[in-house]
């Protein structure tokens, strides 16, 4: 796939926080990625290194303190960073991205039943409307036909999820942003959902996935892309990274490392601050591998992959913990 033909190509996005006191957060530095037609790219990574705030900056959601720089080129007209708002709100959201937020119950409007709400985005976005085309709409995302008629505060959180899955979902945008779409799921609504969403890449569409379950980007992604402390260190094909040989980044290793189907060993402390990143390898701290060049030289972004070791097999030890057993 050329750059040309992506639905989305980000090139170098990077997302700084101005605090009181002049101090900056570097939420996401020179993210790197595109992701095509029929192509679902799942972004993977703990807590708290940046996934969210990549989405927001491509929505143009992000707070006023704010700074981005880099492109983000949706379709090969637009680039989401320099849009004004006017073109973000009249013919991206929705139309050309669709979004299933984080935070559902948040994004849905409470004056207004989930039956309504659908109405509205369908007539908005298709011209359909009608009692069939609201529950076909609600099924898409599992959605329960007998609950249309509740307002957001009478939903569960796996209610709400499933509620804003579906807004999302109508008028088949090219590119569907979905920030932890699972998140208060059981095992077969997660599955269920991934596999709607599954069929709506199938149908040519681009899907970008942020999660924390693996396993649902074990059963949904054709790549993955693994971030860790605001940057992205590993971009994979979705079956060797799973499988066989296996993550090349020791990060990525000890996320897969860490499942009980797996090992169920944990990676060993914490995350660096992202306002006072270190001046080499963030994740050097963690890992078994890190030498002083480690410490003193941070990794290039070099062939889908940022470390001065990568890994190769499954014999490495990847954090010091495990070498010190």
């Amino acid at each position: 796939m050329t750059r040309d033909h992506a639905v989305l190509d980000v090139q170098d996005l990077s997302v700084r926080f101005r605090m009181r006191g002049g101090r900056d957060i570097a939420a996401v530095t020179d993210a790197r990625f595109s992701v095509a037609p029929g192509e679902c790219l799942a972004l993977v990574g703990e807590s708290g290194c940046g996934k969210s705030v990549l989405a927001s900056a491509l929505l143009g959601l992000l707070p006023v303190n704010a700074q981005t720089t880099g492109s983000a080129v949706l379709g090969g007209d637009i680039d989401l960073l320099t849009a004004g708002e006017r073109t973000l709100a009249r013919t991206v959201r929705g139309r050309r991205i669709g979004l299933v937020p984080q935070s559902p119950a948040a994004h849905l409007t409470p004056v207004r039943t989930v039956r309504a709400q659908l109405d509205e985005t369908l007539r908005e976005l298709t011209g359909v409307r009608g009692a069939a085309a609201v529950r076909e709409a609600a099924a898409r995302a599992s959605f329960p036909a007998d609950h249309l008629d509740r307002y957001p505060h009478e939903l569960s959180g796996g209610l709400a999820q499933r509620a804003a899955t579906a807004l999302a979902l109508i008028g088949d945008a090219p590119l569907l942003l979905a920030d932890e779409p699972t998140t208060g799921l059981d095992r077969d609504l997660v599955e269920r959902t991934v596999d709607e969403l599954r069929r709506h890449t199938d149908e040519g569409r681009a899907l970008l996935i942020i999660t924390h379950d693996l396993a649902a980007a074990e059963r949904i992604a054709d790549r993955v892309a693994v971030m860790y402390a605001g940057r992205i260190v590993e971009i994979a094909d979705a079956g060797p990274f799973f499988g066989a040989p296996g993550p090349r980044h020791p990060y990525a290793r000890g996320l897969l490392d860490a499942l009980p189907e797996r090992d169920f060993a944990p990676i060993p402390g914490m995350p660096p601050e992202l306002g006072a990143l270190p001046e080499g390898c963030a994740f050097a701290a963690r890992c078994a591998r890190a030498d002083a060049r480690c410490t003193a030289e941070r990794p290039a972004f070099d062939d889908g992959l940022a470390c001065h070791h990568g890994l190769t097999g499954r014999t490495h030890s990847l954090t010091k913990a495990a070498a010190d057993a």
